[in-house]
């Protein structure tokens, strides 16, 4: 009997965005491993060859495509790259997302609070559209995953930024899914809601509150540890898959149980 399922995300096409790094990255690989089509974008430019290359063992065709996910005329460049070499799109992963401490709410300025929604919630709701706009021209079928947070379900001091851009990403996909679901569409939408995993993004916020944070989070882990981006990337498979087939609106939480108290 084998360990697992192979070929989980045979032969799909999938658009990973902020795949140059951290959870996107993981999630590509992941997917790659498992048969997809990789398309990775990211405001990065370039990826790191040794990246690209661990990619290139599963998938050779893998494309890595420069892109704000808060431009919309970015992301009509990026659905026409996609269509010009694969004809279509099975998967879209809304990775792409910034973190950082905006501070107490009455201290926060309007342009960071702005920025945060711009990439964190403006970014996902182009990817959604412009993901269901591709897969219904392409039968209507696929699977999209938003990623969330923790922060999207509960809230902790000096995250309000954060926390409303992930809010409305878990909202957004919940009216995603209805529509598409009411028109009798095959394309399923999901969000992830990843705990604290270690990644350039919370080691950099690590870093500019000392050891402050760290204990913090290992305080407030039922596991105490934080998790590691494949644990990320093997719910973004699953949802990916058809495995999952019957979930749609769903929130798929992964926080080491820090939601469970």
């Amino acid at each position: 009997m084998k360990d697992s399922i192979v070929g989980r995300a045979e032969k799909k096409v999938v658009l990973v965005t902020g795949g140059a790094s951290g959870l996107g990255l993981a999630s590509a690989k992941r997917l790659a491993e498992e048969g997809a089509k990789i398309v990775i974008s990211d405001v990065q430019d370039p990826l790191s060859n040794s990246a690209l290359e661990r990619i290139r063992t599963h998938d050779p065709d893998v494309r890595y495509l420069h892109h704000d996910v808060t431009q919309e005329t970015d992301w009509q460049s990026v659905i026409v790259e996609i269509l010009d070499q694969h004809g279509r799109l099975d998967g879209l992963v809304n990775n792409a997302g910034i973190g950082g401490n905006g501070g107490p709410i009455h201290e926060m300025t309007l342009d960071s609070w702005r920025r945060m929604q711009a990439v964190n919630l403006d970014g996902v709701f182009l990817g959604v559209k412009y993901g269901i706009k591709t897969m219904l021209e392409n039968g209507g079928a696929g699977s999209i995953v938003n990623l969330s947070s923790i922060l999207g379900l509960i809230g902790i001091p000096n995250a309000a930024a954060y926390a409303a851009s992930k809010g409305g990403v878990k909202l957004m996909t919940k009216v995603a899914a209805l529509e598409c679901a009411a028109r009798g569409d095959n394309i399923r939408v999901n969000s992830v809601h990843p705990g604290f995993i270690d990644t350039p993004m919370v080691q950099s916020g690590i870093q500019r509150s000392g050891d402050e944070m760290r204990q913090f989070i290992l305080a407030a882990q039922p596991t105490n540890q934080m998790g590691e981006p494949i644990d990320i990337a093997n719910g973004v498979v699953f949802l990916i898959s058809d495995e999952s087939k019957f979930m749609t609106g769903s929130e798929l939480v992964i926080d080491g149980g820090y939601t469970a108290r």
